[in-house]
This record gives structure tokens, sequence and C-alpha cells, in this order.
């Protein structure tokens, strides 16, 4: 498993792509992902050793300049975020559900890493911004107090930064709601 990630939101798609390439010449980085946000953002996420994630961050925001939104990279990310942003693991079964809204993809990013390492939950997916008009959210599982835990120490921790929008917390979620949110 990789040690970081490193993620930009660009505005402008030509920037973002150029930027892009920069990136993975300037780091031994693996891409995760790049694609157009909407409306007219752009994503570019990547995965590598914590040194590696910082040359190629830095990279794209020299090259993307005034078009580079915002930047962060994650160092020493939890195993569970990466899977549930790629949305490989099944959602099994749901105990309590909660959900935590975020302004853009990077946010939703640190939430999730912070909601599984503050508490015992399992992460179901770190939705990023993709068809949500620019926002994100986490959706994670466990024991009605574990969920409240790690929802608490995110919306603590992100404060500050104003990038949690809304949560909730389900105590015993209907069997058919994870036919249509998974």
């Amino acid at each position: 498993m990789k040690k970081a990630i490193g993620i930009i939101e660009f505005k402008s798609i030509p920037k973002a792509i150029e930027a892009t390439d920069e990136m993975l010449k300037a780091g031994n980085v693996e891409l995760l992902m790049s694609s157009p946000l909407c409306p007219g953002k752009y994503v570019t996420i990547v995965t590598g050793d914590v040194g590696a994630v910082r040359t190629s961050i830095k990279s794209g925001e020299e090259i993307g300049g005034i078009h580079c939104l915002e930047s962060h990279v994650i160092p020493n990310i939890h195993p569970a975020v990466l899977p549930a942003m790629l949305g490989v693991d099944d959602p099994g079964e749901l105990k309590a559900l909660g959900i935590v809204e975020t302004i853009n993809a990077i946010s939703s990013i640190l939430v999730g890493d912070i909601c599984v390492k503050a508490s015992n939950i399992r992460l179901i997916e770190v939705r990023i911004a993709r068809g949500l008009g620019g926002k994100a959210f986490v959706l994670l599982t466990g024991e009605v107090s574990s969920v409240k835990t790690a929802i608490k120490a995110a919306e603590t921790e992100m404060r500050e930064y104003g990038v949690i929008t809304s949560y909730s917390v389900i105590s015993s979620p209907h069997k058919d709601l994870s036919k249509v949110i998974f």
C-alpha cells in the first residue's frame, strides 16, 4: 500500500491536463484519478511515497498557477481510504450509517481519513464530486457510537475550514437503502 496521496483541484481543464502530465513526470507516483468534475473543475489524484507525492503536487501547483484552486498531500493515509474512493469494496451489511457531505473532493478524502483513524468504523465510499455540483460525501458504517465518534472527530478537526456542509447518522438503516445509495 502506498503511503500518501496528493490531490489538486483545478478550474481550467487544459491547464489541469498539462499539470497532470508534469506531475507524473516530476515524481515517481501512480495516477489514481484525473477527471473533470462539475461545474468546470478538474481533479487529479496521485499516490506514492510521501516525498514523491509532495514533489508531484508542487509541480502541479507550479504548472497550474492561478488555475489551481486547492491542493493537499495526505501522508500516511489509512489503507481503507483508497478502496472507498475507487468504489471497489462491497458495502456488506450496514449497521449504523453515517453520511458526511463536504464542499469539495479534497475535504471528502480528508474527512474519510479522519473518520477511519478516529473510530472503529468501515468506510463504504468516498464519493468525489462527480455529478454533485462540486460537492462530495463520505459513507461509513459501524456501531452507532463508533459512527458518531468518527463524525465528531471529522467535524472537530475540519471545523476551522468550514468544509463540512452537513452530516447525518441513521442508527438502523432499512435494508433497501443500500440498493439505491451504492
